[in-house]
């Protein structure tokens, strides 16, 4: 396990490079496997699911090449159709597998996918999408099995708009016979840049960013090239912890629309940013306002930010109510910044914040991902020390995340125990 130690209360100033979004990569990665020759990934994050992603096509035979943030794949050996329990829980975007290998061998068996445990996530809509396609589907004990002798175009319609069902049922449409429609489809930027990369392999798919997206299956896709976009939520991150701390810190490589959300509740609690090209620099003020924030589907605020927003928010003047409407287990930190000072009232998915609080460090936890980067937020913001067990879970989403901040002024360290 590692943990990660702070010495907090100190500003941070200079400049935070943002690396590719783990959300698109965890799926471009995937994606490779459906072509027939290579595929090159230019700004790959250097996180741990990507890691886990190489050890799943290592075990599937496909030949693999890193050299800094880039990846060159060759899936041309590929005769693998069974990805292990092992393998399959290390990560919940494990299952983004499932479409590919689907779409090039009309077979694959793989156990149920990990990740974070932040609620009942469930891969019915994935299912439901292969199945409408002319899969079957066997679920075992522990794993699934699916199948094909032909894969059909259909309509499909998403009871709500997943990223992974949306993703996955475009991987099994682009080589199916016919056009496929899907109907409210997740519209993220990661939806783009997978499709990018799909129709840079000779796929054929229209409408991505949109509600409907109409996929013609093609028979073969070849080599390509695709660049990772980049991570808004890393951005987001960091922008929140400027918020707190910065004394002319600047947040570079971003794309600020892909944060708008995010800035407009800042804009609302009067925090001081400045936004040039694909950069923004923001300064600490002394007086914040509270603000409400509820978490949505895009193009609503992102889930994956509602943790560190709620850090922020414990330090406006007043009260401000926080909401989760997507993932019920996205409060496991809330007793840890109650153990830092904070006052906050829980109840289910739904949080009263009330501030402003002085946090004190402590020994805390990450309970997932998101969860963790909310604890190093706090523990910057802290006086004393601050220890994070778990926080491997960090490292799986934030590329480097000691480096960086240790370059623009935190004193924070990660340690093996």
């Amino acid at each position: 396990m590692k943990r990660i130690i702070i010495e907090g209360n100190r500003p941070l100033s200079g400049k935070i490079k943002i690396g590719g979004a783990k959300n698109s990569v965890v799926a471009l990665i995937p994606a490779s496997i459906m072509a027939d020759g290579i595929v090159h990934i230019n700004n790959v994050p250097n996180i741990s699911d990507k890691d886990a992603l190489v050890d799943i096509l290592k075990h599937l035979n496909v030949s693999v090449k890193t050299e800094k943030d880039s990846m060159t794949i060759d899936a041309s050996n590929l005769n693998n159709k069974l990805i292990t329990e092992e393998l399959s829980n290390r990560l919940r975007a494990s299952y983004y597998f499932m479409g590919a290998l689907l779409a090039r061998f009309k077979h694959v068996e793989m156990y149920f996918p990990g990740g974070c445990n932040i609620g009942t996530r469930p891969i019915n809509l994935h299912l439901k999408g292969f199945e409408s396609l002319g899969a079957k589907v066997i679920k075992e004990e522990s794993k699934y099995i699916i199948t094909a002798d032909e894969l059909k175009g259909a309509d499909i319609y998403l009871d709500f708009a997943s990223v992974g069902a949306t993703i996955n049922i475009m991987f099994a449409a682009s080589m199916a016979k016919g056009i496929t429609t899907i109907n409210n489809a997740a519209r993220e930027a990661e939806i783009s840049n997978i499709t990018q990369l799909l129709n840079n392999m000779g796929a054929k798919i229209k409408g991505a960013g949109t509600e409907k997206i109409t996929i013609e299956g093609v028979p073969k896709l070849h080599s390509a090239e695709v660049k990772v976009i980049p991570d808004r939520i890393e951005a987001g991150t960091y922008i929140i912890m400027g918020a707190l701390l910065g004394d002319n810190l600047e947040i570079d490589g971003m794309v600020p629309e892909h944060n708008i959300l995010l800035l407009n509740k800042l804009q609302e609690m009067g925090v001081s940013f400045e936004i040039k090209n694909h950069k923004i620099i923001l300064n600490k003020i002394d007086r914040l306002l509270p603000t409400n924030v509820r978490t949505s589907e895009y193009p609503g605020f992102p889930t994956d930010l509602g943790q560190p927003i709620s850090v922020l928010l414990t330090q406006a003047e007043g009260t401000s109510l926080f909401e989760e409407t997507i993932w019920e287990n996205r409060m496991g930190h809330v007793k840890y910044l109650n153990m830092m000072g904070a006052n906050i009232a829980e109840s289910g998915m739904r949080a009263k914040i009330t501030g402003p609080t002085k946090l004190h460090g402590t020994e805390i936890s990450a309970t997932d991902l998101r969860a963790g980067a909310a604890l190093v937020t706090a523990g910057l913001i802290a006086d004393g020390t601050t220890i994070i067990n778990n926080a491997d879970y960090i490292l799986r989403g934030y590329e480097r995340i000691i480096n960086k901040l240790s370059k623009v002024g935190a004193n924070i360290k990660i340690v093996e125990i």
